[in-house]
């Protein structure tokens, strides 16, 4: 049962995913008690899950929801979506903590599962955030808050794993089943059912992690107890968007190996589908049969990553000029490495360019030091656009569609919690509504899509954020 919150206040509700459950935002609000977990809904029956895990890349054994609590499910119009308080207290997976989460933390989950959804990436949903003056001790003390979030199912890849390694067979078949009923049911019908979901959730992740690289998006701890069964992004903690490009930059303070840098997400991936299939042997039967459905990983990643990056570059012939299209994104990649350029401004602007000359470079040009260089990488790119006969208006309005020009950076994200700690909220509202429409020009927000603050590369995000 969740532990009860003094003189609860509504930090935020989004729109979009209250639509999800027919409700309007005041509608929502109006259930602060329920929002923070001081009262069950009616025919709630609250619950923790068990799961064990891989915390980078070591065996942790058994974890489970430590501060969140599921409290039931609601019928949509794509199926049920099950609700759940991350920061209502303790359950009986705490191991030692207290429960809780920040309302800094709670801001950054918020924002981010929403940010997310805006740009068209699998995630887990957050309806709402509810905080309270109860303090809560972190490095210093703050103060608690409640995120209601949402996603069809909130089983992981550790929810399997915690079976297999109690060798508890009967209960790994129990899961297994449930997940392929419930959200896989067309594998019923294949000879192995379990090499099946084994394949399919391969695949989810490997285009969820390409689609991850696309935006330059950073999880920051891939550990197998926070990945998805469905293919979702979840359990947003030291998360962070690319700024200044670096392929080895590492969101997570905590993670002093870089196991989890931007470059390795891909592999980590593909590692943690192996975890996976280690705890469905039992089920799957031979080792050969796992291994033809991890086979899956590496095409898939690597094709739906060619694919949005010739999105990202306005190019749609994707197959006659493959080899030169790789060595154009390599190019691409290293000058902007040389250059630290700015990953979201880079793709953004790069829609401007024109395929005849490069009277319209400035904007594009100005975010390189080496000039020169830059002009090389853009001497390719026009040859390969006149190639195929690109038309600039039609190459920009699509490549707007798929380069966003608002992510959630860290330095903005810190803004909103700076002033929701001195109870203004406006912020958290304000930036819910410019990352719900990340593709739009929306120029009244300009300056959210700028070049971050000088402070902003002194901020750090670890595994307690």
């Amino acid at each position: 049962m969740p532990t009860p919150l003094p003189a609860p206040y509504l930090v935020a509700v989004s729109p979009s995913a209250a639509q999800l459950l027919k409700l309007s935002p005041d509608q929502v609000a109006d259930s602060l008690d329920i929002l923070v977990g001081n009262a069950v809904p009616e025919q709630g029956q609250p619950l923790a899950a068990v799961y064990s895990g891989h915390q980078f890349g070591v065996w942790a054994g058994q974890l489970g929801d430590g501060r969140a609590i599921l409290f039931g499910a609601a019928a949509t119009d794509n199926g049920p979506l099950e609700l759940q308080w991350k920061g209502a207290g303790q359950t009986p997976y705490s191991r030692m903590g207290d429960g809780r989460a920040v309302l800094r933390s709670s801001i950054r989950e918020f924002l981010c599962s929403e940010a997310m959804h805006g740009l068209g990436i699998p995630t887990s949903r957050a309806l709402s955030i509810a905080g309270s003056s109860q303090g809560v001790m972190r490095e210093t003390v703050e103060t608690a808050a409640v995120v209601v979030r949402m996603a069809p199912s909130f089983v992981r890849f550790g929810s399997f794993e915690h079976w297999y390694y109690r060798k508890q067979n009967e209960q790994l078949k129990v899961l297994a089943d449930y997940v392929i009923d419930h959200f896989y049911p067309d594998l019923r019908a294949s000879d192995n059912p379990y090499q099946g979901l084994l394949a399919e959730v391969t695949r989810r992740t490997a285009h969820m992690v390409a689609q991850w690289q696309s935006v330059g998006f950073m999880h920051g701890v891939m550990n197998t107890d926070n990945m998805s069964i469905l293919g979702l992004t979840i359990d947003y903690g030291p998360f962070g968007f690319m700024e200044a490009f670096d392929a080895d930059h590492i969101c997570n303070h905590t993670d002093q190996q870089g196991r989890y840098s931007y470059a390795n997400q891909p592999q980590v991936g593909h590692w943690n589908c192996y975890a996976l299939a280690q705890a469905l042997l039992p089920l799957i039967g031979e080792p050969e049969d796992a291994q033809a459905a991890l086979d899956v990983y590496q095409p898939a990643f690597a094709a739906r990553l060619d694919e949005l990056l010739h999105a990202k570059l306005g190019l749609t012939q994707l197959d006659a000029h493959a080899d030169a299209d790789r060595a154009l994104f390599d190019a691409m990649f290293a000058v902007m490495q040389a250059n630290g350029v700015d990953f979201t401004l880079f793709f953004r602007r790069l829609g401007g360019l024109k395929a005849a000359d490069a009277s319209g470079d400035e904007p594009l040009r100005d975010l390189f030091i080496d000039r020169p260089a830059f002009d090389a990488w853009a001497g390719q790119y026009r040859q390969r656009l006149q190639a195929e006969h690109s038309v600039d208006a039609d190459r920009q309005l699509a490549m707007n569609q798929i380069n966003p020009k608002y992510v959630l950076r860290n330095y903005l994200a810190q803004v909103a919690i700076d002033k929701a700690q001195q109870q203004d909220y406006s912020e958290v509202a304000k930036l819910l509504a410019i990352l719900q429409h990340p593709y739009d020009e929306q120029p009244e927000h300009d300056h959210y899509a700028a070049l971050p603050p000088d402070w902003a590369s002194h901020l750090e995000v670890s595994c307690s954020s």
